[in-house]
C-alpha cells in the first residue's frame, strides 16, 4: 500500500503524526490484532503511537487520582502498546484548538499529549477530556513503513473524537466502515479466520 507521503524506494516521506494505523486482517502480531493506533509522533528515526481500543479494568482514579475528574468514559487506563507498560501517555482533547499551552503538545487539531506532571487544575478550563495509556507502540527507523508496505496496516485519517469514543471496542469496525467501499467490507472480517 503506497501513496503520497509514504516511503517509496528510500525517498523521504511526510510525517504521519495524527494519522490512524488500523490493523489489517493480515497483521499477525497478537499485540495489535484488530487495533486502532493513533500516531502521536512520526519522524525519520521512528514512530510512536497509542492503541485507542484496548481498555483495561483499572480506573484512572486508582493510578492518577488528580486527573480522574478529566477522564472520559470509560474512565479507565488503556493498553497503549507493548513498549514500557509501566509508563503513561495521556491524550487530551482541548475545548478550543490551542496553539500554545504549557504541557500540551498538539497531535491533531484539538487533540494532543499532555504532561501529567502539570497540575490538572490548571488544565481544567481548557481540557474537555483525557485518556490515559499504559505503555505505547513504537517502531524504529523504517520499521513502520515496511509493515505498511507488507500490508499490516491501513493508514487512515483520524477524527478528533476517535481517541475518546465511549465504546472503544467498536472503534476498529467503526473506522473501517466509515471509509466505505471495500474497506468497509473488511470491518466484517471474522476475527478467527487466518490469512495464511
Amino acid at each position: 500500500m503506497q501513496g503520497e507521503g509514504q516511503a517509496i524506494g528510500g525517498r523521504s516521506m511526510a510525517s504521519m503524526t495524527g494519522q490512524l494505523l488500523v490493523a489489517t486482517p493480515a497483521l499477525k502480531d497478537p499485540n495489535f490484532d484488530r487495533t486502532v493506533v493513533l500516531l502521536v509522533a512520526h519522524e525519520p528515526g521512528g514512530a510512536l503511537g497509542v492503541v485507542l481500543n484496548r481498555a483495561t479494568e483499572v480506573p484512572v482514579s486508582d493510578v492518577l487520582g488528580d486527573w480522574s475528574a478529566l477522564a472520559r468514559d470509560p474512565a479507565v487506563l488503556f493498553e497503549g502498546g507493548p513498549v514500557q507498560p509501566d509508563s503513561a501517555i495521556c491524550l487530551a482533547r482541548m475545548r478550543h484548538p490551542v496553539r500554545r499551552l504549557k504541557g500540551f503538545h498538539q497531535v491533531l487539531g484539538a487533540v494532543g499529549t499532555i504532561d501529567l506532571s502539570v497540575d490538572p487544575e490548571r488544565m481544567r478550563e481548557n481540557v474537555s477530556g483525557i485518556r490515559v495509556f499504559a505503555g505505547y507502540s513504537g517502531w524504529g527507523a523504517g520499521q513502520l513503513e515496511q509493515e505498511i508496505e507488507e500490508g499490516s496496516w491501513f493508514v487512515l485519517d483520524a477524527l478528533p473524537g476517535d481517541a475518546f469514543v465511549d465504546r472503544p471496542d467498536d472503534l476498529w469496525p467503526m473506522v473501517l466502515r466509515r471509509q466505505g467501499g471495500m474497506m468497509a467490507a473488511v470491518a466484517h472480517f471474522p476475527p478467527d479466520v487466518s490469512l495464511n
